[in-house]
């Protein structure tokens, strides 16, 4: 490239060097490699492919590994010689054995109380959740201008459904469904917040059906962050293109979600409530998960987050309570777990992540755990 002339001297530089030893170059002197693995979001009609693929059953996952070791034909692949592989045109053969499926049980006055499932399917036909949630006071906000007439009557069916599922729910909003824009998602939250308060007398929103339009950028994000940190609502969102053709799969499986979100339970293992679950049933016990999830590589001064949840009841073991942190970047010790410091007024205090679950536990079942399962 010595001696080139720009021709579009107006246009930016792409910086292709480190933080420390920057290096511009011009844009019509780079040139994209082909095949690289593309690690931003991908739009609505990807998802559905990469979904179509990756949920293959196991049978036609075998045929297409079996079709590519023989379109490969790795047995007169030169390179392959070259390094001396040899490559099996048969998949290897190990013992494995199927766990029982366990029996979930659902509330009594449902036509079906217990149900075995099979293949790893089920649904809510004839079933209602054995503990249903309470909602009195619940509002919606329209951010889809596409959808207003008809967002009434898809709350309507909503509410039927989250009634025929076994939830205690009422059936109309404290105040009428408000319309918003999205890039005022802020002050339409606090004004329903706010309307809903005075009207009941300071009274507290229960839960706050969102209808965001299909792409809605940073919407959702901002909607959830605002609830959850600022108001202390509890939200359930629901994209505009399932209030347009409303589906009784799509409200139960939304109707699962506001229970779960609400305190209640959906359903429970039969062995549970017959303290039959081996290593959990005899004694109080405590179920952790944890995980840190990294940034994409490429964004270096994103910090990891590491995620504990634990279970709050027993002997079900269904409810969880879960905390978040931040932590250095690509750390994969979960730092925030136990912490000790000194208090100029209290001494020596104890405090993380672990401890925050193990009260709660305490102060929901009333007792301290005497055994812990963790899951990392």
């Amino acid at each position: 490239m010595y001696g080139y002339t720009i021709i579009y001297s107006h246009l930016s530089c792409l910086q292709v060097g480190s933080q420390k030893k920057v290096n511009y170059l011009p844009l019509e002197a780079c040139k994209i490699v082909g095949g690289q693995r593309y690690t931003k979001g991908l739009n609505e009609k990807q998802i559905t492919s990469l979904l179509k693929v990756s949920c293959q059953r196991p049978r036609e996952q075998e045929t297409g590994i079996l079709k590519a070791i023989q379109q490969n034909n790795y047995e007169y692949n030169p390179y392959v010689k070259e390094f001396g592989i040899s490559i099996d045109s048969k998949l290897a053969s190990v013992e494995a054995r199927v766990l029982p499926a366990p029996w979930l049980k659902y509330h009594d006055t449902g036509r079906e109380k217990e149900h075995l499932q099979q293949v790893g399917q089920w649904n809510m036909m004839n079933k209602k959740v054995i503990n249903g949630s309470i909602v009195r006071y619940w509002a919606c906000i329209n951010f889809s201008r596409s959808i207003q007439e008809i967002a009434r009557g898809f709350c309507q069916q909503l509410v039927q459904m989250c009634q025929i599922s076994g939830m205690e729910f009422s059936l109309d909003p404290v105040i009428p469904i408000y319309s918003a824009r999205p890039d005022m998602v802020k002050k339409a939250l606090k004004y329903v917040h706010s309307a809903v308060r005075d009207k009941l007398g300071g009274k507290e929103l229960e839960l706050l059906i969102a209808i965001l339009p299909d792409n809605n950028g940073s919407l959702y994000g901002d909607l959830k962050r605002i609830c959850e940190t600022d108001l202390g609502l509890i939200s359930q969102c629901c994209l505009s293109k399932h209030v347009f053709k409303i589906n009784r799969q799509y409200l139960a499986n939304v109707a699962l979600k506001i229970n779960v979100k609400l305190g209640g339970r959906n359903t429970v293992l039969l062995d549970a409530l017959s303290w039959r679950i081996p290593l959990v049933s005899d004694i109080p016990t405590i179920i952790f998960g944890a995980d840190v999830t990294h940034p994409e590589s490429g964004e270096d001064p994103c910090p990891s987050i590491a995620a504990v949840v634990a279970s709050q009841d027993w002997p079900e073991v269904t409810k969880y309570a879960g905390l978040v942190c931040a932590q250095p970047h690509r750390e994969e010790l979960i730092q925030d777990l136990f912490k000790c410091w000194k208090d100029p007024h209290h001494g020596i205090v104890y405090g993380g992540m672990i401890r925050e679950l193990l009260l709660s536990f305490k102060k929901a079942r009333g007792q301290k755990p005497l055994r812990i399962i963790f899951y990392r």
